[in-house]
């Protein structure tokens, strides 16, 4: 069948393109998307070859929502016309020319073909959730799951490097635990939204140093530390924030290539470490659509731009050249 999609070269060029998907299979289902939400992260991650999950041309976008058109024959959990969010698209689009896209994972396209369940594929969206503020699931699901996983208790101090969309998730998710938390960042607006999800204090790093503010409120260092930025030279200056038997999750995406770190502050401390950026997985983004929901996590606020996929080549050109604006993109396919 005829599509659209948000197709990116391998020399960086980005163009929405009309591609030819594959017939459904019968364990699968055919969804119309309604909207894909951005990651600024993981998808300029493979797109600036950081991160390498299939040959270009790709289609990337990994956090969408739809409503079905069709089922396969053994399809049973969903029915035309339900409402569902997804991870990926397992369609491998055919461009005019012929040539076959790496769907990585393929969700900015107007049509998606999934299968229900697993950790890659689409499930039936809750109640009462708004299709377009449902589409960025992922980035706070990966943060629930995060806080899950190293499993702050209440009372505990949190700090947080990096308050983007996965950032925020944690900062929420801790904050509902009962945790003070302490949260970090460069950029004004996004320490403003960290106090709207839950952070008890906030530090710029630009104006402030780190240390002093922590050391100010925790003499002996913050319980747990999540190094949420990805970027790994703030690795070992977040180390250093830990109190001694304290826990350190390295909670971004550090890319393939090799990076050191010095072991004696870590080994000092005696710290537990954490390697949770992931997925999110089920029992996360099932709790975060249902906090979207009920107004217990305001995602809608993180929304910075709502675009269209003819505005999105000219939007993904922006970013990969710098602009740090789009920090809460949504594609709009209606």
């Amino acid at each position: 069948m005829k599509a659209k999609a948000l197709i990116t070269s391998a020399h960086q060029k980005f163009s929405l393109e009309s591609v030819e998907l594959p017939d459904p299979q019968d364990n699968e289902v055919l969804v119309k998307t309604a909207y894909s939400g951005v990651s600024v992260g993981t998808e300029f991650a493979l797109i600036r070859n950081k991160i390498n999950w299939g040959p270009y041309p790709l289609i990337t976008g990994y956090m969408s929502t739809g409503e079905v058109e069709s089922v396969g024959s053994t399809v049973t959990e969903v029915k035309p016309g339900d409402k569902v969010f997804l991870r990926m698209s397992k369609a491998r689009a055919k461009r005019s020319d012929g040539s076959e896209c790496s769907p990585v994972a393929g969700l900015h396209c107007s049509h998606a073909i999934s299968e229900v369940g697993g950790t890659h594929g689409l499930w039936k969206l809750p109640e009462n959730c708004d299709l377009e503020t449902s589409s960025m699931f992922v980035m706070p699901a990966v943060g629930y799951k995060s806080v899950d996983t190293s499993a702050p208790q209440m009372g505990e101090t949190v700090a947080v490097l990096g308050c983007g969309l996965i950032g925020l998730g944690v900062i929420a998710a801790a904050s509902m635990r009962g945790c003070r938390v302490i949260a970090i960042d460069v950029d004004p607006a996004q320490l403003s939204l960290a106090k709207r999800f839950g952070a008890d204090i906030t530090i710029d790093s630009k104006q402030q140093s780190i240390s002093e503010v922590i050391k100010s409120y925790c003499p002996d260092g913050a319980d747990l530390v999540y190094e949420s930025t990805g970027i790994p030279a703030l690795i070992q200056p977040a180390i250093e924030l830990c109190r001694v038997d304290g826990k350190f999750i390295w909670q971004g995406n550090y890319g393939d290539a090799p990076f050191d770190f010095s072991f004696i502050p870590a080994h000092t401390r005696r710290l537990q470490m954490f390697f949770p950026c992931d997925e999110g997985y089920l029992p996360s983004r099932l709790t975060v659509l249902k906090h979207m929901a009920s107004g217990i996590l305001p995602w809608q606020d993180t929304v910075t731009h709502r675009i269209s996929p003819e505005e999105a080549p000219e939007v993904y050109r922006s970013i990969l050249d710098g602009d740090t604006s789009y920090k809460g993109t949504i594609l709009n396919w209606n």
